[in-house]
């Protein structure tokens, strides 16, 4: 029951793809992350995956859509089962939300990150 300030848990990390848990909400995971790069295709077969840019762009790519680029105050929820990669030239610091143990590589071969409570 307390406010949790997004850029000063930003500021604690700066590994890219590393979401950090930030708060817990109805058996979900709020995290921040930084994204760099690209990411692996994946899909998530039992959850939708929940993206909020808070600085910076993102690209999301799907297999079987167009992309979506989406910036600071928009977000992006891709459905559960379809296949797609984040991306972005330029560092950007997203909001997450997760079901908890959902592992943030999906179904590909990168190996799923800690998700360090901050």
């Amino acid at each position: 029951m307390k406010k949790i300030n997004l850029a000063e848990k930003l500021a604690m990390f700066s590994s890219h793809w590393d979401p950090h848990v930030v708060a817990s909400y109805n058996d979900n995971d709020v995290m921040v992350v930084k994204f760099k790069g690209e990411y692996p295709f994946h899909q998530h077969a039992d959850s939708d995956d929940f993206f909020l840019v808070l600085e910076g762009e993102v690209t999301m790519e799907y297999q079987d859509h167009d992309s979506v680029t989406f910036g600071p105050g928009e977000l992006v929820i891709v459905p559960k089962g379809v296949v797609h990669r984040p991306q972005a030239a330029e560092e950007v610091k997203v909001l997450l939300i997760e079901p908890k143990g959902e592992p943030n590589s999906g179904d590909s071969d990168c190996t799923p990150a800690p998700k360090p409570h901050i």
